[in-house]
């Protein structure tokens, strides 16, 4: 990809890059086209053993947990958070904004290190009350 002298945006070829690493982290054509609309979207990315270093059993538990259910879990922490979340392999995947990606990986990060589904539950409850009130 490269500019032409018909580029209005500096910024459209990194916009174009990020929409391309989107779509193919795993994100819907949709949640990527997103960040070529508005500014304030990030793509964040991490391994679960970045957290706590897990092995065999111990690690797909782990990443069961973050998926939850029938992704049950993860539907949870987007809809908190407003974020989007992709779980692939060990690697997880989040886009939103720089306050909610922050809430999101918390959540994810709790999940991991074993904390239980109620817990984080109602930890996100009362940070999304809070965020709702500020805004």
């Amino acid at each position: 990809m490269k500019t032409s002298p018909h580029t209005i945006d500096s910024g459209a070829l990194q916009k174009g890059a990020d929409f391309c690493s989107a779509y193919m982290l795993g994100f819907e054509v949709q949640d990527a086209v997103a960040l070529l609309r508005l500014d304030d979207l990030f793509v964040e990315a991490f391994q679960v053993t970045d957290v706590k270093m897990l092995k065999g059993d111990h690690l797909s538990r782990a990443v069961g947990r973050v998926a939850g259910h029938d992704g049950k879990t993860r539907f949870a922490i987007e809809n908190a958070t407003r974020c989007r979340i992709v779980v692939a392999d060990t690697r997880i995947h989040m886009l939103g904004s720089y306050a909610n990606i922050r809430m999101a990986r918390n959540a994810i990060c709790d999940l991991i290190l074993g904390a239980p589904p109620g817990k984080v539950y109602n930890n996100m409850r009362t940070v999304a009350k809070r965020m709702s009130e500020r805004y």
